[in-house]
């Protein structure tokens, strides 16, 4: 059948919803499309250089096996205004796991996107450890401190552009595909497949951790939400508005859309249940598409 087959691949911001970013390359594969460039924001970056490695067959059954706990024990705090995660032991297991390589000898073409905390500036990292380009893509304000990278201090690239289409213009292959992490709301998004008494346990868990490293700085700004809630909930806000302009502008050839609500941007859990849904995403975006 003659079809398009090498691909420019544009990989959203949106926490643990990134795991669905696995599920589309696990389609991509399976239907005979060659990823020859990547461009990432946070966990877009994350999947993305870890998929150049030829190694995220490992990095999946970690994820897959994690547990809420298991989350838990990653968190290495840190007691610094700018942020209260270090990242450290995150990043350590990831290239314990991985192995990390220049971004250079990787075999396709690989973009991380930051923001430069000092200009507010996009910045592309094309060059350099791909774990430190990592880093610096996934350093969510007030949760991971700020990367100095090169001299620079740099935030997460979702700040300034969370589908991140502009690294891949120049490219030559035959389609560009962007996943957009942010999509519309659905009322049939299925529930984590979990005790409920489990998942609550793991979110008041979590919200104590991080309520406890946040100083209280005054009331609350309502009586249900803490201060992880509203900052999840205000990133992910801009991001989704900001992702509609970059789409509105570049016009990918296809665009896979998970809804933003599939999981909350801290559920690192449910890697399995995101993985099938970022698979059958593909498959009805590509189903919908001529050609």
């Amino acid at each position: 059948m003659d079809r398009p087959s090498t691909v420019s691949l544009v990989l959203g911001s949106g926490g643990a919803r990134g795991y669905a970013h696995i599920g589309v390359l696990d389609w991509l594969g399976e239907n005979g499309y060659a990823v020859r460039s990547i461009a990432g924001s946070s966990m877009g970056a994350l999947i993305g250089g870890i998929y150049a490695t030829g190694k995220l067959h490992l990095y999946t059954e970690w994820v897959s096996a994690l547990e809420r706990l298991d989350v838990l024990r990653l968190l290495d705090p840190s007691f610094a205004r700018t942020g209260f995660i270090k990242g450290d032991r995150i990043m350590g297991v990831l290239r314990d796991l991985i192995g990390d390589c220049d971004i250079r000898d990787l075999s396709i073409a690989y973009t991380a996107v930051a923001t430069d905390l000092d200009t507010g500036k996009e910045v592309w990292l094309r060059e350099g450890k791909l774990f430190d380009a990592i880093r610096a893509s996934i350093s969510t304000p007030l949760v991971f401190t700020p990367s100095q990278h090169n001299g620079r201090r740099l935030l997460d690239g979702a700040l300034v552009n969370p589908i991140p289409i502009a690294p891949t213009l120049n490219d030559t292959t035959d389609l560009t595909i962007a996943v957009d992490l942010n999509g519309r709301a659905e009322a049939l998004v299925d529930p984590p497949v979990l005790p409920e008494d489990a998942g609550s346990d793991y979110r008041r868990r979590i919200g104590r951790f991080i309520e406890g490293l946040f100083p209280n700085s005054g009331a609350p700004v309502a009586p249900t939400l803490g201060t992880s809630e509203v900052v999840f909930a205000s990133m992910e806000a801009m991001q989704a508005t900001i992702a509609r302009l970059k789409l509105a502008a570049y016009s990918p050839d296809v665009t896979i859309e998970v809804p933003r609500n599939a999981c909350a941007y801290h559920e690192f859990w449910r890697a399995k249940e995101l993985i099938a849904l970022g698979r059958e995403r593909t498959a009805r975006a590509f189903a919908r598409t001529p050609g």
